[in-house]
């Protein structure tokens, strides 16, 4: 390794440094403004219980503390999570081409707004019927009171992987400009992508129940399905790209 391979190491090592420190940074203050207003985050987390009449409980004496602490960490990650994927753009920028810049560009704001949008989804669309069908599953015969650490994690983690998901187009897109994939390939291979898609849901969901993990692998699916028109169209825009530097070559 000469000393300028060394040097250009060492900056993309300062450059990923310094993009965790920000985007740790950026999850601790979010966590220390959720935490201050844990009341109204908590108030938020449980409307879809009190909506159902049931009741949160506490059994022990530092549970509400470390779920506020919990519930901080979260909210911290959704509130930060929008400088988190700016320090991602700002370390990978330099390596990339002026046309791939302006892509990244679009797909910035898609990228937050997809990570919302799953969130929002799953927490309004899907979690009010999967807490629905749990208490039915009870029966009258028995009383339901929700431990209020396992109903917060299980509310977390049934809504931030929506999130994560949700951002498999912006994902197919990129895969699709640097060559990884094809929309044939896609296309073709759909029931294993359903195969996989069910184990993913089945691994993410908090519960071994099959309706949440049924609630969660659809929607993917249909992202699926949308991803492969979003390969079609990053593929067009590749050949594109393609034949205009080979006439560029062709002029040179």
């Amino acid at each position: 390794m000469t000393v300028e391979e060394k040097q250009t190491f060492i900056t993309h090592m300062e450059e990923l440094r310094r993009a965790i420190i920000i985007s740790v940074t950026a999850i601790v203050v979010g966590a220390c403004v959720a935490f201050y207003y844990n009341e109204a985050i908590l108030a938020v987390i449980v409307s879809p219980l009190s909506a159902l009449q049931e009741t949160l409980i506490v059994t022990s004496v530092t549970e509400a503390f470390f779920v506020k602490i919990k519930l901080a960490l979260y909210a911290g990650f959704v509130l930060a999570f929008p400088i988190v994927v700016w320090a991602v753009w700002r370390f990978i920028k330099p390596g990339l081409y002026p046309h791939e810049r302006k892509y990244v560009y679009i797909l910035l704001p898609v990228t937050v707004l997809l990570f919302a949008g799953g969130v929002l989804f799953a927490y309004f669309g899907i979690l009010p019927l999967v807490l629905n069908f749990f208490i039915y599953i009870a029966g009258e015969n028995l009383e339901t009171f929700f431990k209020i650490d396992q109903y917060v994690s299980f509310v977390t983690a049934f809504t931030i992987p929506f999130g994560l998901v949700f951002e498999l187009p912006v994902l197919v897109f990129f895969l699709t400009k640097i060559g990884v994939i094809k929309p044939d390939w896609m296309a073709k291979n759909r029931k294993y992508a359903l195969l996989a898609i069910v184990v993913i849901a089945a691994a993410l969901t908090p519960g071994p129940d099959p309706i949440s993990q049924l609630m969660m692998a659809v929607p993917v699916y249909f992202l699926y399905e949308v991803s492969i028109w979003v390969s079609r169209w990053a593929a067009k825009g590749r050949t594109r790209q393609s034949e205009i530097g080979g006439d560029d070559g062709q002029a040179t």
